[in-house]
């Protein structure tokens, strides 16, 4: 069977009661080591970057910049979909990623500019700063209008504080999903690049079987729109989760002429090893 996007889950899949409260004890487990809650934080901190919660309309989002002088173009990673799911059918509690790769990803940026990374809603910020948090935002609606605009108000917060006139947007796997609607509902994103994404929700929820993302947004409905955009899509040859199959489908979606290149990479799962050789392949960020 096909490997789940973390936030997804395959319908129907009954769990026996045996399985339930397995997942209820793993949930308690989970719980109570902070280790997950502090990975980001603590990264952020151990690279000299500067972390902060913005408010962001509906939710509060985290966010963290590397230090350096500002200019007019700033590259902003979105992180992943997160630890929405304890098993298939059972939601987390908190969706603050295990590890959170677009975060890796964005300290191993090689270029140069300001630089800043975007937590989704809810990652590392409850309970404090949990306004608006509620599961549905984590699982089914995690790609919602709500969040789209809550992460377009925290763009344009770091925007200001980095002094930046136009975005270079670039989104792991579910983070991926969410450029694309930025780019669609913005107009200073200079080009958007994708890193093992799910862009065409509906291709993608009909091949592995997955329950309906009700709520969300796909990114496949926007790509008409975006013939203008310069964009790089990465996906890993040996990624089960998404693939190059969900990738493809979106980008012929898009018009004629559009200014998309699809990079696949041997060997390359759906973790496995972006965060390793960003710095490599980051050089091939388009230039805006």
């Amino acid at each position: 069977m096909p490997a789940l996007l973390p936030g997804s889950r395959r319908w129907p899949a009954p769990l026996s009661r045996a399985h339930h409260w397995s997942a209820l004890l793993l949930l308690v487990l989970l719980a109570g080591c902070s280790g997950r809650f502090s990975r980001g934080p603590d990264l952020a901190q151990a690279a000299g970057w500067s972390w902060q919660v913005i408010p962001a309309g509906t939710f509060e989002v985290a966010a963290a910049t590397r230090p350096g002088p500002a200019g007019e173009v700033a590259t902003v990673y979105l992180e992943g979909d997160g630890f929405a799911y304890v098993t298939p059918n059972q939601p987390a509690m908190d969706p603050t990623p295990t590890d959170p790769t677009a975060l890796r990803l964005a300290m191993a940026h090689p270029g140069p500019g300001p630089v800043a990374w975007l937590a989704r809603p809810c990652h590392y910020t409850l309970p404090a700063h949990g306004r608006g948090c509620a599961e549905p935002f984590w699982t089914e609606r995690r790609y919602a209008p709500e969040v789209v605009a809550s992460l377009g108000l925290a763009l344009d917060r770091l925007k200001a504080r980095l002094g930046a006139q136009r975005l270079v947007l670039v989104g792991y796997s579910g983070g991926g999903a969410l450029a694309v609607l930025l780019a669609d509902a913005r107009r200073d994103v200079a080009a958007v690049v994708t890193v093992a994404a799910n862009l065409d929700l509906g291709f993608w929820v009909a091949r592995d079987r997955l329950s309906p993302l009700v709520g969300s947004l796909d990114p496949a409905a926007a790509a008409p729109r975006l013939g203008t955009l310069r964009q790089l899509h990465f996906t890993g040859a040996e990624d089960r989760v998404t693939g190059t199959d969900v990738v493809r489908a979106f980008m012929r979606r898009l018009p004629p002429g559009t200014p998309a290149r699809l990079a696949e990479q041997p060997g390359f799962g759906h973790d496995c090893c972006w965060a390793r050789d960003w710095p490599r392949l980051g050089r091939e960020i388009p230039a805006p």
